[in-house]
């Protein structure tokens, strides 16, 4: 599961290009039970995957940490998409369907269903010429009007999304690049007045810096890299280039690569420069780069961009690496056709993500000191959820079902849900056929007997199904109405189908290589399945499919980091139902450790502000400074506490 509150839904993908690299290009590579092998990845893992004796009976808990144990083993590395380790977990769960009695898709020779994604992006030289002088992604060339160099040795790097082309234009300076749309209370446009058509667009990256804490929280939504590409393309800007001011977090740094490792272009050339390349694009203009910043940094709305009056050569190149993940998909055919004729939409899909990180190479691991390129096995994220799905088959392989349940296991979820979103885009089952989806991520985690629905909103029909199947399983059912989550279920209520995602929380091993085996409830997990084969059995044979409610969304508009600039450490436990934002941990080593919070803590105030929810509490970090104390009050064994806390740069 990827938890937006601790890194963002899109990840960095460059990890996996890295653990490639250590394999000998030379040697051989086998195929693991039908799923080949990248060329150039060798592998030591088991041929098949460890099953029962012959005649051994298990009993449905005993399969359930079979499943889990064999897929959270070290033997299997991780799992990240692409690699042997995910290999040998697919063909595991493709033994599982057809020993269920799962069927492959119509259509499909086996239970693989392949997608393309994007293994890795690297810029192959990118370059600006100006009068002469020539920055890349390897270094400068001169340095014009005396300014000073960046210590880097790229001075300009294509961002992920960008077009690879080059152009020669002139230089429009657009501020921060922002532009508030209508109806957000806050008149704001760095282009008014500006004229970018065919021009190359130079934007200072993030937003001002001097605001007060309302403007922030509105100015941030909108301050995400691929967001302010857009605003430039759509005014005809043929380029746009990002400058991290001197007076900004992270000043002078090129921004990652890593932001957003898109499929495909965005529709205009897109790079990041130095601050020492700015300062001299600034400087051929006769412009104090740093006295600019400081009167947009008011967030006076009539400080005007300009025109740098210069014409420059740039060019973008930069290279996808292309390559092939697998979902494995089986399904078990309706019994009898379920009445109501064409309109019956006749799959139910039962889904959950069975990649994870491998040895955490690829930015989103949250390992501390040392546990960074440790296997990191993902037992509750999320062969919990694999497991529970495989088990909620096997019961329902066996009972009465007027629609297909169709089982579903998705790779590449911890690199943005690419392989449900390739499911849901490539329409391998049209969404207009689908009920509904329920989905099984973390639930390997149970206390108090809490479990957690989210996505209720997304159909009317919802509550009073969970409230019936929950009648013979007894669990304290937490109601979440959002459905927008960072987890597979999004894939398909963008395409409108009514979905439900199961959840026991977050906790201290998330995205850490303490997420083991031997932390999970098995018990509990086995009465998940049991609930899950039970709601998914009424809504196999509802007469009427349940009707797709579209939920308003509530977050930011921007979608990737940039638009949350400030990193505090915390780690939200999303299942509770408490008045403030309980923390599941802290990072070690982040300011919320270092200022004293615990897992435990409900943090009820933050910056003034009142923290209700993780809503209040997002809402509230858009609007922090980076390194400046800010107060954070939170109750711990229900004592109100206060103390002080300096949110750092998230890099």
């Amino acid at each position: 599961m990827n938890i937006p509150a601790r890194r963002p839904i899109v990840i960095s993908v460059l990890g996996l290009v890295a653990i490639s690299a250590m394999a000998d290009p030379g040697a051989a590579s086998p195929s693991v039970a039908g799923f080949p092998t990248e060329p150039g990845v060798t592998s030591s893992m088991p041929a098949t995957p460890q099953r029962a004796s012959v005649g051994e009976e298990l009993s449905p808990r005993e399969l359930i940490e079979r499943d889990l144990r064999f897929l959270a083993s070290d033997e299997l590395g991780g799992r990240l998409i692409g690699t042997d380790g995910a290999r040998v977990a697919a063909a595991h769960i493709a033994a599982e369907l057809e020993a269920l009695g799962a069927e492959p898709l119509p259509g499909h020779p086996d239970y693989t269903v392949p997608f393309e994604f994007t293994a890795g992006v690297d810029d192959t030289g990118s370059a600006i010429e100006v009068a002469g002088c020539r920055w890349s992604s390897s270094g400068s060339s001169c340095n014009p009007g005396g300014a000073t160099a960046s210590d880097s040795a790229a001075e300009i790097r294509a961002l992920s999304f960008s077009d690879a082309g080059s152009v020669s234009a002139g230089v429009v300076f657009a501020g921060y690049g922002l532009a508030i749309p209508e109806g957000q209370g806050y008149p704001y446009d760095n282009y008014a007045g500006l004229d970018v058509e065919d021009k190359v667009v130079v934007v200072l990256r993030y937003f001002p810096e001097d605001v007060d804490q309302e403007a922030r929280a509105i100015l941030s939504r909108y301050s995400g890299l691929r967001y302010k590409a857009m605003q430039a393309r759509e005014r005809g800007a043929i380029a746009l280039l990002v400058l991290t001011g001197p007076r900004s977090p992270n000043a002078g740094e090129l921004a990652p690569l890593s932001f957003d490792t898109a499929v495909a272009g965005s529709g205009i050339l897109a790079g990041s420069i130095s601050g020492g390349t700015g300062e001299a694009l600034f400087a051929a203009a006769g412009k104090d780069l740093e006295a600019t910043q400081a009167e947009l940094d008011t967030g006076n709305p009539h400080v005007a961009g300009f025109d740098l009056g210069i014409e420059i050569d740039l060019e973008i190149a930069l290279t996808r690496e292309r390559r092939t993940g697998n979902n494995v998909v089986g399904y078990l055919p309706a019994m009898n056709p379920s009445p109501g004729g064409p309109g019956s939409k006749p799959f139910l899909v039962l889904g959950a993500h069975y990649d994870h990180l491998g040895e955490g190479l690829g930015g989103n691991s949250l390992g501390r000191d040392g546990e960074i390129g440790e296997i990191h096995n993902g037992s509750d994220d999320n062969a919990s959820g694999v497991s529970a799905v495989l088990a909620a088959g096997r019961l329902l392989a066996n009972r009465q079902r007027n629609r297909a349940v169709v089982l579903a296991f998705w790779s590449g979820e911890e690199m943005g849900l690419l392989g449900s979103g390739a499911f849901v885009k490539e329409a391998v089952i049209d969404a207009e056929a689908i009920a509904a989806y329920i989905n099984f991520d973390m639930v390997g985690r149970m206390r108090d007997n809490r479990l957690v629905l989210q996505a209720v909103g997304s159909s009317a029909v919802w509550p009073s199904l969970i409230e019936r199947a929950n009648v013979p399983i007894g669990f304290d059912v937490q109601i979440q109405d959002d459905p927008y989550l960072p987890t597979d279920s999004s894939s398909f209520n963008q395409a409108g189908v009514p979905t439900l995602a199961f959840f026991t929380g977050s906790h201290e091993d998330y995205h850490r290589p303490t997420d083991d085996a031997d932390t999970i409830n098995y018990e509990d997990l086995e009465r998940i399945s049991r609930f899950g084969a039970l709601l998914a059995g009424r809504v196999a044979n509802l007469e009427t499919p349940p009707e797709f409610v579209a939920v308003a969304r509530s977050s930011s508009p921007a979608g990737d980091r940039d638009s949350v600039r400030a990193f505090t450490g915390t780690i939200p436990d999303y299942a509770a139902d408490v008045e403030g934002l309980l923390l599941g941990g802290v990072i070690e080593g982040g300011p919320a450790q270092q200022a004293g919070l615990r897992g435990g803590d409900v943090i009820v105030e933050f910056a003034g502000q009142t923290i209700s929810n993780i809503y209040d509490y997002t809402f509230a970090l858009d609007a922090v400074k980076v390194d400046k104390e800010i107060q954070v009050v939170f109750l711990r064994d229900g004592e109100r506490h206060e103390i002080t806390m300096t949110p750092s740069a998230r890099r």
